[in-house]
């Protein structure tokens, strides 16, 4: 499978970085929640080793986010508050989505609210991608995630490198508009995924600005 050209993913961090800067993007819920996200926090870089250079942007053609974690008005129009788990990344319909780390596929669904989906375990980190093209399909016992249009099918145990194309954006599950839906978990608990991608981009910008000899 193709790997994202570093050029792309230092584009998109640094895009992400501004927004950052602009928004101050990363919502926390609140009460025992935000603690134990805030801990997340703290202790997100050591859970990977230290480093986040063998991460990839989770989508080609990013435009911007739509919703962040934490708590929100409901996507239906109603007053109700609830908690979203996850980023949201808008990106044309049938943009490439890339997974995030080298991992394994554990699931693969399309009968939720979360659309076309796919789980990829990452050690102690679980990473979730909703609302894609296509549709999941059982063959000999086995779960794939087919997309023929998009030239891709996964099935459950796979083993896929960071930077893969897992799929494309869609519109399945309960969507206003085409975007991923991106969710991260650490040890079995919700993290905020732009906490990930301020790192991401902070390392990026460490190691640009270090000479070649010296990494």
């Amino acid at each position: 499978m193709a790997q994202w050209s570093s050029f792309s993913l230092r584009r998109s961090l640094a895009f992400t970085g501004c927004l950052f800067l602009a928004t101050g993007i990363s919502l926390f819920p609140v009460g025992t929640e935000q603690a134990g996200v805030r801990a997340l926090e703290a202790n997100s870089s050591v859970a990977v080793g230290g480093t986040w250079r063998g991460a990839s942007f989770p989508v080609e053609n990013f435009q911007g986010y739509t919703s962040p974690f934490g708590y929100r008005r409901s996507p239906d129009g109603s007053s109700n508050q609830e908690f979203h788990r996850g980023l949201d990344m808008a990106a044309p319909q049938g943009s490439y989505i890339r997974n995030w780390w080298t991992g394994k596929i554990v699931e693969v669904s399309d009968n939720t609210a979360c659309g076309t989906s796919v789980v990829i375990k990452s050690g102690a980190w679980e990473h979730i991608y909703c609302h894609m093209e296509g549709y999941v399909e059982t063959k000999d016992g086995k779960k794939y995630l087919s997309d023929r249009s998009g030239g891709v099918q996964l099935a459950e145990g796979q083993i896929i490198p960071a930077g893969a194309r897992i799929g494309r954006v869609g519109m399945t599950g309960r969507t206003t508009g085409p975007h991923l839906h991106w969710g991260l978990k650490y040890s079995g608990q919700y993290v905020d995924p732009a906490l990930v991608l301020r790192a991401m981009y902070a390392e990026q910008v460490k190691y640009s600005l270090v000479p070649n000899g010296a990494q």
